[in-house]
């Protein structure tokens, strides 16, 4: 793991000093008032965009940000619902920030971001800014091994066959070979691994087509533009592995604008740690096997050496055992055969290896192949034996917890930093840029410090602008009156029960929302039961049947839907509109305490005298029922009912903390309160022409 901390010593390359890097973020009054005179009323905004409204908070927002960009200092700033962040951190970016890189949370945000707003925002202030889109290499269709795919003719299925067609005709006529521009191939769809590369399958510059490149011609793009959209796993990615592109963007960098932050904790623990995926290692098996018998067919026995791969993992998951979740190191070690599959994995990775280099100069093909079996096989053997409590940087936050993540077909073998603030404090101070951090929920109870920490962001400015939303008059907060404790076997059923009168007096338009899967298929049952009871054949929307954004556009679509989810539907879901009436939440998410990272870095916060409870995992569970909670309220004109059926926001000391968290809401416990809200709330709605 020693490569994160090179990672980032080599990353902390500035531009040229800046006199103004150490000044305080000071207001300048001509700044404020052109970026006031922007956003307000009558300003390049508002003639530009429609149906355009100044809020103050945005302004307030846009101002704090270009302060931050002029003095190349970090800030953190949260952003209530309908503040207009975008455009806040947008207008000063383009006015000020030279070279900016704005990172988001998610693919589709990305797209939104570079099709709609930037556009919007350049065209209105009249700025000659270029931009560029850049995406990990595994979004770009590769010419190298579509035509492989080709010549082979060995695909998993006939849709695959189908699919393959329409990528060759894409391929041929496309400026970009985004697979996002082509709609007719589903985004999940088994072929598209197979014409696309990844960091350890790409032939670099020996590549017969590397002038044709979809992926170079991007990163070129962005090399060349002003402003740079990317999200937060390419960015996090290339910070540690500088492949593709912006790493080589940052050295060049003078603003930073990272939105969506509060995933960046769990983002950044994802690529400061290791991990080795039973579909990596499966790849690799593919790729060698089917290499052996093209490229090396004459080499006697190197096809056995690559096929014995495939045993070899299956193996690892058999000796993981029947039991899915996630377990320390020392756990898995434990169990019977697990570390004699272990060796017998990293030994056919080392075999692998060797017979791959001894022809490694026949091709770059198998020379690349070649290395990346000697690193899977290092990184399996170092899994199993790297000391957690040896430090592998000088700072007290030191320390790995290395774990494995069991699916019911595969496996992760994980290794992770319990801290990533000396990594991201190194990154942030040592640069001679802005950092600008920003979301919806970064504080608790306008408290950032729980953020700050995580991060090392102790010495960034920290600022708040609550929602102009009106929400004591738009939303009710609704906690049920006799609930069973969360951790009970009954209170899924409870739950139900409790919101079956809410979703029949919204006439559905509802989002349920659980903590765990397993709650939502229970749940799915009781609620089809007791709708069917009453007659109601309101349209059910449960995750895993279609994906996130099919369930959406379903949910969107149909008069009257409830959608059940879990995680993935607790943020980033927009539905503005009377679509979405009513929102309930199952119990306050706090992560499981036996998740192994979890675990040790409670461990860790005990021993230096913290309370892990309160420092921890309360400020952890509300940001995250914050991002819940706002699924609701998405406009101006949006009124709706949120239910929170957990009695320990009312029976424990902690309580208040978490709802005062929460927008200023009316509340009630009385459910014939919460039926006539949402009774009225159907009332006021016109019927659908």
């Amino acid at each position: 793991m020693a490569r994160a901390q090179a990672a980032v010593d080599r990353l902390v390359e500035s531009p040229s000093a800046d006199p103004e890097r150490d000044a305080p973020l000071t207001d300048d009054p001509r700044r404020d008032a052109e970026l006031a005179a922007v956003l307000g009323a009558g300003g390049a905004l508002a003639r530009a965009l429609p149906g355009f409204r100044p809020r103050e908070q945005q302004v307030a927002m846009a101002q704090a940000i270009g302060q931050a960009i002029v003095a190349r200092g970090a800030l953190v700033a949260e952003a209530g619902t309908g503040t207009g962040k975008t455009f806040a951190y947008l207008v000063p970016a383009l006015l000020y920030g030279g070279k900016v890189i704005v990172s988001t949370g998610t693919k589709t945000l990305q797209d939104q971001l570079y099709e709609r707003d930037l556009p919007l925002v350049r065209d209105a202030l009249a700025v000659p800014v270029t931009t560029a889109l850049l995406k990990g290499r595994a979004n770009y269709v590769c010419h190298y091994h579509l035509e492989r795919a080709v010549r082979e003719d060995r695909l998993p299925s006939r849709d695959d066959a189908r699919h393959l067609a329409k990528i060759v005709a894409f391929a041929r006529t496309a400026e970009r070979g985004d697979r996002a521009e082509l709609a007719d191939v589903p985004e999940h769809a088994t072929i598209w691994p197979l014409v696309t590369s990844t960091r350890d399958n790409c032939l670099g510059q020996d590549c017969p087509h590397h002038d044709a490149c979809f992926v170079l011609k991007a990163r070129k793009e962005a090399l060349d533009a002003d402003v740079v959209v990317v999200n937060h796993h390419l960015f996090f990615a290339d910070v540690m592995l500088r492949d593709e592109g912006v790493a080589e963007l940052l050295p060049n960098c003078n603003t930073v604008i990272l939105d969506e932050a509060h995933q960046l904790p769990d983002t950044a623990t994802l690529f400061f740690g290791d991990e080795v995926a039973a579909g990596a290692l499966g790849d690799l098996a593919r790729d060698a096997e089917l290499t052996a018998r093209t490229v090396a067919r004459d080499v006697e026995g190197l096809p056995d050496v690559a096929a014995d791969v495939t045993p070899a993992v299956r193996k690892l998951r058999l000796a993981a055992g029947e039991a899915t979740g996630k377990f320390t190191r020392d756990a898995a070690l434990a169990r019977p055969g697990f570390a004699a599959a272990l060796d017998a994995l990293a030994a056919a990775l080392d075999r692998l290896a060797v017979g791959l280099e001894q022809f490694a100069e026949r091709s770059e093909e198998l020379a690349v192949l070649a290395a990346r079996a000697g690193d899977l096989a290092q990184r399996v053997a170092g899994w199993r034996d790297a000391t957690d409590a040896t430090p592998e940087s000088s700072t007290d936050d030191a320390g790995w917890v290395r774990w494995i993540d069991v699916t019911p077909h595969g496996f992760a073998l994980e290794a992770s930093p319990l801290s990533v603030a000396p990594l991201m404090r190194r990154h942030v101070e040592g640069s001679a840029r802005a950092w600008i951090f920003t979301s919806a929920t970064l504080a608790v109870g306008g408290d950032f410090s729980h953020y700050t920490a995580q991060l090392g962001l102790e010495n960034a400015a920290t600022q708040a602008w609550t929602s102009p939303f009106d929400y004591a008059t738009q939303a009710l907060l609704y906690v049920p009156r006799g609930l069973p404790l969360p951790n009970s076997a009954e209170h899924t059923d409870a739950v139900v029960d409790a919101a079956v009168p809410l979703v029949v007096a919204s006439e559905g338009r509802a989002f349920l929302l659980f903590t765990t899967l397993r709650a939502v298929s229970r749940a799915r049952e009781r609620l089809a039961a007791a709708l069917a009871a009453r007659g109601l054949d309101y349209p059910l929307l449960v995750q895993g049947e279609g994906s996130r954004s099919e369930l959406l556009v379903r949910f969107r679509t149909l008069r009257h839907a409830v959608l059940l989810g879990s995680a993935s539907f607790w943020e980033g879901v927009d539905v503005p509109g009377d679509a979405l009436s009513l929102v309930v939440i199952d119990k306050l998410p706090f992560a499981p305490p036996d998740d192994p990272l979890l675990a040790a870095r409670l461990a860790r916060l005990r021993e230096r005298g913290g309370n892990p409870f309160m420092d921890w995992q309360l400020p952890q569970a509300v940001i995250s029922l914050k991002q819940g909670a706002g699924r609701l309220i998405r406009a101006e004109t949006d009124r709706g009912l949120l239910a929170i059926c957990d009695p320990r926001l009312i029976d424990k000391a902690y309580g208040r903390r978490v709802w005062q968290s929460l927008p200023p809401m009316a509340r009630t416990r009385d459910e014939a309160v919460a039926v006539a809200f949402l009774e009225g709330l159907r009332e006021s709605t016109p019927a659908p022409r």
